[in-house]
């Protein structure tokens, strides 16, 4: 489709759009009473509303069903339970599950650390604004993108990491890299990647809500002699114990959806590198094993959910 045939159709659309609203208020004016107001509402909200259930509802039903399915798409019969059972008891399976509890672990604690400690190292220093886009500058870069730079940094002959541990006299010619083909220390070489990128993430909002704290409880503790690791154990963690919760279960939620890292650099989950996120798209519903793969999507989901209540909860009681 060419340049102007695209901009033609976008003109188009944007035209029904406006046509569509201005007729709407100006049947509603003509009913100046409450139940006029009613039906305005209900005008702007209904389309909302069945994008929703067309985007959204629909598609988490069909996977939910589809889930308790097996055979292509097109030719499905009724499984029960047995992808279920499948992902708990077969041996890849169970290796996908663990690679991705060594994933939701270790990402989200350490790249809020790492984060937490930078925003309270660089704030209010000389070069904090510096200091701090350096850290964030990996967040404007895509996964894939990260990846791809690490794959630079990992590689055996003209790898930075090679270069480093040469000089240092760890070893170098391919001496670590075969721990990148060995499960299951090559998942931490990707998780690495991970941390990396959602570092700078962390930093950032926990340095907003370090900034939030009362000056004036500040300057009270220090009056009373508190030092800088009290002060950050008992004044500054727990006032920021929200945006922390937060930042938590949003890295989380991240690191249980990542699968480009392992598409990128770990040459498509091999290797056993393979997670939830990976292993539903790649390895089954890409192979039209819709059954299995809406199984890993249905498990992706429930994991998800409490994370995302107990989120809520805690934004919600920050806010009363």
């Amino acid at each position: 489709m060419s340049t102007p045939e695209k901009f033609l159709q976008m003109v188009i659309a944007v035209a029904i759009f406006f046509g569509v609203v201005a007729v709407i208020l100006v049947s509603t004016q003509r009913i100046r009473s409450r139940r006029g107001e009613l039906v305005q509402a209900g005008a702007f909200v209904l389309p909302a509303v069945l994008l929703i259930v067309v985007g959204l509802l629909y598609p988490a039903v069909k996977t939910i069903y589809l889930s308790f399915t097996k055979g292509p798409i097109n030719r499905t019969s009724f499984a029960g339970v047995d992808n279920y059972k499948t992902i708990f008891t077969n041996k890849a399976d169970l290796t996908v599950l663990e690679n991705t509890a060594m994933w939701v672990i270790i990402t989200p604690i350490l790249a809020t650390l790492i984060g937490l400690v930078y925003a309270v190292l660089v704030d209010r220093a000389r070069l904090e604004k510096l200091a701090k886009a350096l850290i964030f500058l990996p967040m404007a870069i895509s996964l894939v993108g990260a990846s791809i730079i690490w794959k630079f940094v990992y590689d055996p002959k003209i790898g930075i990491l090679d270069a480093i541990t040469g000089k240092l006299g760890l070893g170098s010619n391919h001496t670590w890299y075969a721990s990148l083909s060995s499960h299951p220390w090559n998942n931490l070489w990707l998780i690495v990647i991970l941390i990396w990128v959602q570092t700078g993430f962390a930093m950032t909002v926990l340095s907003a809500a370090i900034k939030a704290i009362p000056a004036d409880i500040v300057e009270a503790a220090r009056l009373d002699g508190v030092g800088a690791l009290q002060m950050f154990r008992h004044i500054t963690v727990p006032s920021i114990r929200p945006t922390l919760i937060v930042v938590l279960t949003t890295i989380t939620i991240t690191t249980l959806k990542a699968f480009d890292i392992i598409q990128t650099i770990a040459a498509g989950g091999a290797y056993h590198t393979s997670v939830l996120a990976y292993e539903f798209y790649f390895q089954q519903f890409k192979a039209f094993n819709t059954g299995l793969a809406s199984a890993l999507a249905v498990l992706i989901f429930v994991l998800v959910m409490p994370i995302v209540i107990y989120n809520v909860r805690q934004m919600r009681k920050a806010a009363a």
